[in-house]
C-alpha cells in the first residue's frame, strides 16, 4: 500500500516535472531515496538490485561517503570559477594529468564538459574545426552508424542512427552518413560475407560515394550500448581505422559508456587495441556523483586547435573544480579496489550464470558480454532470429523490477546490464535468478503469463 507521503510526491511529480521518455498518462513513479553498494531504497522502503548502474555508470556503487566528503572540502575551499581564458583551477589540472596518464597515447590533452551529449556535440566541432583551420574546410561530412546512440544535441543528435530520436525533431545537422552496425548475431545484415569485410567494403564504398576530401570524422561506440551491447568482431575497429588513416578522416570514439572500468580496461580503446584521435567520455568519470565529461583529444589535433585564438567553443561548467575533484576520487576508489580486474571476474560470472539459467529458453537469442556489459537478445525463436514482439504496457524489465526488485534495462529487444562494478558474485546469481523467473514465462508473441 502507498503511503501518504509517497502519494503527495508521485502527485508532485506528475504535476511538475518532464520525465524523458515517459508519457503523461503514466501514474508510477518509483521514487529513490537512498543507495549502498549495488543497492537503492525507494520512499516505501523497498529495496532493489541496480543492474544497470543508474544509466551505465555507478561505477563505484551509491552511497560512497569518502566521495561526499571530498566534494564538501572542495566546496569549502573553492565551489566555482570559471576554466575560460588562462582561468584554471587546480583538481581540474590534476585530473587532466590523470586522464592523459591512463589513456593511450598520444591523447595527451582534456577538454571537459558536463556530460557524454556535450561531449559529441563539441567531438563534432573539433572534428570540423581542426579540417578547417588546416585549409580543408570542404570536410565537413560525419560518418556514424544505424543503431548508435550518440546524446541528445543536434550534432550528437543527428549522428544517432535511431530514427525514433529524429522524429518531430528534423531537419537534423546536414552532412551525416548512417552505416550498417556490426551485429554480428545478426548475419542477415551481411548478405552471407564476413561482418568484417562487408562491413569496410561498404565503409570504402561510402567514402568514394561522398569524396575522401568531404569528410571530417567517422564517429562510433567501441561497443554500442543503446543498440543492444552490440560487439563487434576483432578485427573491426583496426580495419576501420586503417581505411580512415588512408584518407585522412579522424576517428571519433564515443567513450561515454565504456570508458572507466566498463570493460575491463579503463578504455574500451584499449580492449580492441585501436587509437582513436578523440576520446569521448561522462558517465563512469564520476560514477554519476556529480555530471562531468572530458574529450581526451590527441597531440596532433590539439596543436592545431590551440593555434592562434585557440579553440573558440567552452560551457559555463568546462573543469569545475568540484567535479573534477570528485572525479579524481572516483578514479582513485576504481584503482584502489581493483575494479577493472573486478569488470572482467565478475562480468564472465555473471555471464555463466545467465548461460545457465537462460541458455535453454527458446526465446533467448544470444548472450553476450565485455566487462560489465551485457545483453540478453530476445527472439521469436532461435531458427528464424526475429524479434520478440513486446508489449509496451507489460515489458519483461518491468516486470522483473516489480517482482524481483532488480532494475534491467530493455534497449532493442534485448535486456541489457551494466551493474556497478562494486557487484558481488552473490549478487550476480541474484539478476540471473530475477531473468529467469520471468524469461521462463514469457511467450514467443511476447505474452509474459502469470507467476
Amino acid at each position: 500500500m502507498t503511503s501518504d507521503h509517497t502519494a503527495d510526491l508521485t502527485r508532485l511529480d506528475r504535476a511538475h516535472i518532464i520525465h524523458p521518455y515517459l508519457p503523461g498518462t503514466a501514474t508510477e513513479r518509483v521514487i529513490m531515496t537512498s543507495g549502498s553498494g549495488c543497492r537503492l531504497t525507494d520512499t516505501e522502503g523497498r529495496d532493489y538490485l541496480d543492474a544497470t548502474g543508474g544509466l551505465w555508470l555507478a561505477q563505484i556503487g551509491h552511497g560512497r561517503e569518502e566521495v561526499a566528503d571530498v566534494a564538501h572540502e572542495q566546496m569549502k575551499k573553492l565551489e566555482y570559477f570559471t576554466s575560460f581564458w588562462e582561468f584554471s583551477n587546480e583538481p581540474a589540472i590534476e585530473l587532466a594529468a590523470r586522464l592523459a596518464e591512463i589513456a593511450p597515447d598520444p591523447l595527451n590533452h582534456v577538454y571537459f564538459t558536463s556530460g557524454g551529449s556535450e561531449g559529441n556535440e563539441a567531438a563534432i566541432k573539433m572534428a570540423r574545426y581542426y579540417h578547417h583551420r588546416r585549409g580543408e574546410g570542404s570536410r565537413t561530412w560525419i560518418l556514424a552508424r544505424s543503431k548508435a546512440y550518440h546524446g541528445i544535441g543536434y550534432g550528437g543528435g543527428s549522428a544517432t542512427g535511431f530514427p525514433v530520436y529524429h522524429e518531430g525533431f528534423a531537419p537534423m545537422m546536414p552532412h551525416v552518413s548512417h552505416l550498417t552496425p556490426p551485429w554480428p548475431y545478426r548475419s542477415e545484415l551481411y548478405d552471407g560475407q564476413d561482418p568484417t569485410d562487408f562491413l569496410i567494403r561498404e565503409l570504402e564504398e561510402r567514402i568514394a560515394e561522398i569524396g575522401p576530401k568531404n569528410i571530417a570524422a567517422m564517429i562510433g561506440e567501441p561497443i554500442m550500448g543503446v543498440g543492444g551491447m552490440l560487439v563487434p568482431p576483432a578485427d573491426y575497429w583496426p580495419r576501420v581505422r586503417e581505411v580512415l588513416d588512408r584518407h585522412g578522416i579522424l576517428l571519433v570514439f564515443d567513450e561515454v559508456v565504456t570508458a572507466y572500468g566498463r570493460v575491463g580496461e579503463w578504455f574500451a580503446a584499449q580492449y580492441f587495441d585501436v587509437t582513436p584521435d578523440i576520446i569521448v567520455t561522462a558517465k563512469g568519470i564520476t560514477s554519476g556523483y556529480v555530471p562531468l565529461g572530458a574529450l581526451l583529444v590527441s597531440d596532433g589535433l590539439a596543436e592545431v586547435l590551440l593555434r592562434d585564438h585557440g579553440f573558440p567553443m567552452g560551457y559555463t561548467y568546462n573543469g569545475h573544480p568540484v567535479a573534477t575533484a570528485v572525479a579524481l576520487a572516483n578514479l582513485d576508489i576504481i584503482e584502489r579496489e581493483g575494479l577493472l580486474a573486478r569488470a572482467t571476474s565478475v562480468g564472465s560470472f555473471l555471464h555463466g550464470e545467465l548461460k545457465a539459467q537462460l541458455g535453454d529458453l527458446p526465446i533467448v537469442g544470444e548472450i553476450r558480454s565485455v566487462g560489465m556489459m551485457l545483453a540478453v537478445e530476445l527472439v521469436q525463436d532461435r531458427a528464424t532470429r526475429a524479434p520478440l514482439p513486446l508489449d509496451p504496457a507489460r515489458m519483461p524489465h518491468d516486470v522483473i523490477r516489480r517482482e524481483a526488485g532488480v532494475i534491467v534495462r530493455d534497449s532493442a529487444h534485448s535486456l541489457v546490464l551494466s551493474p556497478p562494478l562494486v557487484m558481488t558474485e552473490t549478487e550476480a546469481k541474484e539478476v540471473a535468478t530475477a531473468l529467469r523467473g520471468v524469461l521462463e514465462r514469457t511467450t514467443p508473441t511476447g505474452e509474459i503469463r502469470p507467476a
